[in-house]
């Protein structure tokens, strides 16, 4: 190949080049055209946050082995034990707290007497200034009967210092049993409540195993209920046990708190009718 046909060959592939690269224009409906079918313009949209899901709400089931159940589908063996138990407990805070009441009073009486009743001019006057529901008002009125009403009767023939010593002795018995009243229904509930409880224990096992009996397997659902009754029973009959004996035990404690105070003015008592004379 010459010099000549090799420029030539550049130049034409030059040309041709160049005409590719070429700027293009639209005029008219050819520029419409090219508008239309350009790719159009996206904006961004900002991403919309989720709505709040709704507050989950704790569905409430019904416990179909608890009291309620227990006492819906208990037979009358159960419903009367557990009634029995109702009653004891009742029965026993009842004297608990009634118990106390009249201790609190027998103390409060006690205070007022070491106040009032030593700086009267006599027995009867000092009796007068206590309480009429007093035990301590009680105890003087009956050592002061005692004392006017010696002589002249059938107990002339017991000395004056005896005879009011029984007189005495026998009001401090009588505030004695009053304070005494009820706790043997304490006692008699702390004793027996455990098997009364117990009894419903054996019932409900006694149930748990005819129902294991009749289903022919021992499946969970069938021995749940009877042995929960049994369960209820069992707590049932120490909660009415248990505050029973505190109770009892406390207020023997403070019983004898209280009636060393009366048995020492009672004595003191005796002493001052003996000299009043």
């Amino acid at each position: 190949m010459s010099l000549t046909h090799f420029l030539r060959a550049t130049l034409a592939a030059v040309a041709l080049a160049t005409a590719g690269l070429a700027p293009l224009t639209f005029s008219g409906p050819a520029l419409a055209q090219a508008a239309a079918s350009a790719p159009a313009t996206v904006t961004p949209v900002a991403p919309v946050a989720p709505a709040a899901a709704p507050a989950a709400t704790k569905e409430s089931v019904e416990n179909p082995y608890g009291l309620e159940a227990m006492w819906k589908e208990g037979d009358f063996v159960t419903k009367s034990t557990l009634i029995i138990l109702i009653i004891m407990s009742m029965g026993s805070w009842y004297i608990i707290v009634t118990k106390l009441v009249e201790q609190s009073k027998l103390i409060n009486a006690g205070k007022k007497v070491s106040e009032e009743f030593w700086k009267a001019g006599s027995v009867a006057k000092g009796a007068a200034t206590l309480d009429e529901a007093s035990a301590y008002r009680y105890i003087a009125e009956q050592g002061v009967k005692a004392s006017e009403h010696h002589e002249g009767s059938l107990v002339d023939q017991i000395d004056r210092h005896t005879w009011i010593g029984m007189s005495v002795d026998r009001a401090v018995g009588n505030i004695n049993s009053r304070l005494q009243d009820g706790l043997a229904f304490l006692a008699t509930v702390g004793s027996t409540a455990p098997f009364i409880g117990l009894f419903g224990t054996v019932w409900g096992i006694y149930h748990a195993l005819t129902a294991i009996g009749i289903a022919g397997q021992a499946s969970i659902d069938k021995v749940a209920g009877p042995v929960g009754e049994a369960l209820i029973m069992t707590a049932f009959g120490l909660v009415v046990a248990v505050p029973a004996v505190m109770g009892y035990n406390w207020l023997i404690r403070r019983n004898k708190s209280a009636m060393e105070r009366v048995r020492a003015f009672s004595g003191d008592l005796h002493n001052v009718l003996l000299v009043g004379k």
